[in-house]
């Protein structure tokens, strides 16, 4: 009788558990092509949202953008940066580079683990933050890196991370043992509480309750254009996601 009880509880909780939300919103002035592992992907013209939701225990989840993307009618084609093997609804991660948003759901502690990665490059500014009272963390990297990126680095669409350029253990971390380079640094400098190698834990990963919903959005820091100047109010992040249309 016990053995049966206890197996109706887990029953219960698992089904009562809050399966998180993830509001997924391009304010990019061009058209991006969200892509979620778990979750799939969409086109998203300006302003339009994306709702995606992921159950307690999932982890090695991330959130991108893919750009410069052509899909026919059956979801097959290709993307210039975050292409996911050609599909318009990935199955697995996409291509360097591409900016990511990393989350692993209950754990430790009944947390929720979090970050923003640029480990494979940076192709579209990005936001990850909570959309829940319970937790206020804000995660951004809007610096201007598609301008400033290393030339050893730039790409069509993005800045790619040095371990898909070099692929040695001093940027890749097989090992486990690397540390920060110049590479790395120029990543950290510009987008401090994000990503800059494989080992870069300590300043990268954040907690919220599990139970916390969540939103990503692509070119968070647009703002509106001044009547008198058609130049002002265009940031460092709508500079680059109108590089992305060149």
């Amino acid at each position: 009788m016990v053995s049966i009880y206890s197996f109706f509880l887990v029953t219960l909780s698992v089904t009562w558990a809050h399966a998180t939300k993830f509001n997924i919103t391009n304010n990019c002035p061009n058209t991006v092509w969200a892509a979620a592992v778990p979750g799939g992907g969409r086109k998203l013209d300006n302003g339009q949202t994306w709702t995606i939701t992921a159950e307690p225990g999932t982890t090695r989840a991330r959130i991108w953008a893919r750009t410069n993307c052509q899909f026919d009618a059956s979801g097959k084609g290709k993307c210039e940066t975050g292409d996911c093997n050609g599909l318009l609804e990935c199955q697995g991660y996409g291509t360097a580079p591409s900016t990511l948003a990393e989350y692993a759901l209950k754990q430790f502690n009944d947390m929720d683990f979090i970050d923003m990665s640029n480990i494979d490059g940076f192709n579209v500014p990005m936001e990850f933050s909570s959309l829940s009272p319970s937790c206020n963390r804000v995660i951004k990297c809007t610096a201007n890196i598609l301008g400033e990126c290393p030339n050893e680095l730039k790409v069509p669409g993005g800045c790619n991370g040095p371990c898909h350029v070099f692929k040695t253990d001093k940027y890749c971390c097989n090992s486990g043992n690397c540390g920060p380079t110049n590479f790395s640094r120029f990543f950290k400098e510009r987008c401090p509480d994000v990503y800059s190698y494989p080992k870069d834990d300590a300043t990268s990963v954040f907690t919220c309750p599990s139970g916390t919903d969540y939103k990503v959005v692509f070119c968070p820091s647009l703002t509106r254009l001044s009547k008198g100047d058609p130049t002002l109010g265009i940031t460092h992040a709508m500079r680059q996601c109108i590089m992305l249309e060149r």
